[in-house]
């Protein structure tokens, strides 16, 4: 059955934050430097509300968060980020490996941490709970060194569903998400897994992105699935068919 990506996003906050006297405290289970965007530091935390059926990232994270990493204030996150940082010589910060915005005040205090100290800090989000908060949006402009990398699970609701498991209102909050952040005058640009569709249902995406802004249209990123070992069993398991997929250390200088 089709679950509430909402809902699943507050059970999954339950597991993976707390309150401690310091303030909200997330699982992460590592820092580490990645090839992305040329060069960037990576706090990876634990607990998204969506199922990706192509998600690089383990079974154990994605069904097992209690199990996994551990606790951290956004002060230990920042430290943890902006160290590697020096030591790598990169000015570039993010979170992965699950979903940033769960923890609201975790992240706005990390944010706030940060903000002055001379970073670009990219936060690639799903955007559900943006697209369910649009004062989300609206806390995180105040942040002018933030750029939101909103992550859309294929280009219509019919592959939402099948690559996630989601209900396809879920699907309308991403794009919800889009509006509050153009409506709010966040830095943003969409990106879309485009592996699983094909040129007229992405023709069709670009339409939609157009009646929110042009410039969303214009800067639409195209992911394309990358066959890790586990990534390939899971697309097996699921029986995924897709168009285009490279192997890791294939994948083309500019999707890098």
């Amino acid at each position: 059955m089709p679950y509430d990506a909402v809902q699943r996003h507050s059970a999954i906050e339950k597991l993976v934050t707390r309150l401690r006297s310091g303030g909200q405290e997330k699982k992460y289970y590592r820092i580490r430097p990645a090839r992305w965007y040329g060069g960037i530091v990576t706090a990876d935390c634990v607990g998204c509300g969506l199922i990706c059926k192509f998600c690089w990232v383990s079974d154990t994270v994605m069904f097992h968060p209690t199990i996994v990493g551990r606790f951290y204030n956004a002060s230990e996150i920042a430290d943890g980020l902006v160290n590697l940082a020096k030591k790598r010589r990169l000015n570039l910060l993010r979170i992965s490996g699950g979903e940033p915005t769960i923890g609201k005040a975790h992240l706005l205090e990390l944010l706030s941490i940060l903000k002055g100290k001379g970073y670009s800090f990219i936060l690639e989000t799903n955007g559900i709970l943006i697209g369910a908060d649009e004062s989300y949006a609206e806390e995180i402009s105040n942040y002018g060194f933030v750029h939101m990398r909103v992550s859309l699970k294929g280009c219509n609701e019919d592959e939402f569903v099948a690559l996630t498991g989601a209900n396809p209102d879920s699907y309308r909050l991403q794009f919800q998400a889009l509006k509050n952040l153009v409506n709010a005058g966040a830095s943003c640009h969409p990106s879309v897994m485009a592996s699983f569709s094909s040129r007229r249902s992405l023709w069709g995406l670009t339409q939609k992105l157009k009646q929110i802004s042009p410039s969303l249209a214009g800067n639409l990123e195209i992911e394309e699935l990358i066959l890790y070992p586990h990534v390939k069993e899971k697309v097996k398991r699921y029986g995924l068919k897709y168009y285009t997929a490279y192997a890791p250390e294939k994948v083309p200088a500019d999707q890098v």
